[in-house]
């Protein structure tokens, strides 16, 4: 898959982090040598890891990648998985850690020795001896929804990401994140998080969609939103009304569906269409200040080579010029993760 997307030209791969997936640090430090453009955005969880081991393995991997690694910074929304990763904190804790985190982690990378005390975390003389590549530091991508998110992205991050929301709710976002930024003298870029499903016709992509979830019960789904209940996250809670556990009236603006937020969590939304109509959305999303699209699609490998033959040529260079390579099978064995928590089973 990382081959793949590194020959099509895609930017970089999201990796995601959880007890869902396998541990991203290590599928990211084994496929950096199997590549050679690809960047990896790579999660790191305040909270659950210190600070300053955190900003020596980001410099560790950056030199080894050649200054491929990008930073994906986790508050993390499941309480449940948080207390098994030992975390008790609850959502404002989370957020106050993670900005005296990155606070650390940040001075950290651009070579001070840091002596830090504030309401969670202390240290003392805190430094990493060999510099990331990158400089100050590799890039800060960070998502969520709340006010306190919100204030967050505005003081410490690079790029702020959300998921696949309607435009208008996304413009209102992305708004609010640009004048907390302004008042503190900064800018932030933009990056959204969505599924894709692209078809030669507008009938053929709508009936992949539906096929994704013709074989899921209504028992199935209603247990995956229970178990979504318990999080903590307004990201999560704003994916759940998009489409309020039903089947019925699942695109909620043009080419934008919510099925896939029906069973799993995290972006529930899909871009859906023809090329055109997905180009389109993507220039929608685009005129809005969104400057990174984190596409997938199911199967990953085969979706990806889709999107590139498909869509690339309809996007800005340096993609349309990316198009028309062959297909590898390459698929894995897992599937989507069921609410977090269960693997899929076959039928």
């Amino acid at each position: 898959m990382a081959q793949a997307a590194d020959d099509l030209g895609y930017y970089g791969v999201l990796i995601p982090t959880g007890r869902s997936c396998e541990d991203s640090w290590v599928i990211a430090s084994a496929l950096v040598p199997l590549t050679e453009r690809l960047k990896y955005l790579v999660a790191i969880r305040p909270g659950i890891i210190s600070p300053t081991v955190s900003a020596r393995m980001a410099a560790t991997l950056d030199r080894l990648s050649g200054g491929r690694l990008l930073i994906n910074v986790v508050t993390g929304g499941d309480p449940d998985e948080n207390r098994g990763d030992g975390s008790f904190l609850d959502h404002s804790e989370r957020y106050e850690v993670t900005d005296e985190f990155l606070k650390i982690w940040r001075r950290v990378l651009q070579g001070e020795a840091v002596d830090f005390e504030g309401k969670h975390l202390r240290v003392q003389n805190a430094k990493a001896l060999y510099p990331p590549i990158q400089k100050p530091y590799p890039p800060l991508y960070f998502g969520g929804s709340s006010d306190a998110a919100h204030d967050l992205a505005a003081d410490q991050v690079d790029v702020y990401l959300t998921w696949g929301e309607p435009p208008a709710a996304v413009a209102q976002k992305l708004a609010d994140v640009r004048e907390r930024a302004a008042r503190k003298g900064r800018t932030v870029k933009f990056g959204i998080r969505l599924h894709v499903i692209v078809r030669e016709t507008s009938e053929e992509a709508w009936k992949a969609a539906s096929t994704l979830i013709e074989h899921i019960s209504d028992e199935t789904i209603a247990a995956a939103q229970k178990s979504f209940s318990r999080f903590d996250s307004e990201g999560q809670r704003r994916m759940a009304a998009l489409h309020d556990g039903r089947r019925d009236n699942l695109e909620i603006a043009p080419n934008l569906w919510a099925g896939v937020g029906l069973v799993g969590g995290g972006a529930g939304t899909a871009l859906v269409g023809n090329p055109q109509e997905v180009a389109a959305r993507i220039k929608e999303y685009a005129d809005l200040g969104i400057e990174s699209f984190i596409f997938s699609g199911y199967p990953h490998l085969e979706e990806a080579y889709r999107f590139a033959e498909l869509v690339f040529p309809l996007l800005p260079e340096p993609y349309a010029s990316l198009a028309g390579r062959g297909i590898t099978n390459l698929t894995g064995p897992f599937g989507e993760m069921i609410a977090n928590d269960l693997p899929p089973q076959a039928k």
